[in-house]
């Protein structure tokens, strides 16, 4: 009976792992993702100051948002630790 108790008083001071790594994953993938998006913004930029047409930079804009997401995707669901 004691034992029971141990363990239910445990249980309540340390999370499941899972939470503590889902909120670590996310924050991990939030950084590695955030380079492509300002290379991917800074080179929108860039054309645009060019003096190319806007037309340019806003079709550049979904194969950037499309990497950096699949990046996030990658990075928080652990999808290459089985590899």
């Amino acid at each position: 009976m004691v034992a029971a108790t141990n363990d239910a008083d445990n249980a309540d001071e340390h999370p499941p792992s899972e939470v503590i790594d889902s909120g670590r994953n996310r924050r991990r993938a939030a950084l590695y993702s955030l380079p492509f998006l300002l290379l991917g913004l800074g080179n929108v930029v860039l054309i645009l100051s060019w003096g190319l047409e806007p037309l340019w930079g806003f079709l550049l804009l979904p194969p950037i948002l499309f990497c950096t997401v699949l990046t996030y995707i990658v990075f928080s669901t652990d999808f290459l630790d089985d590899r």
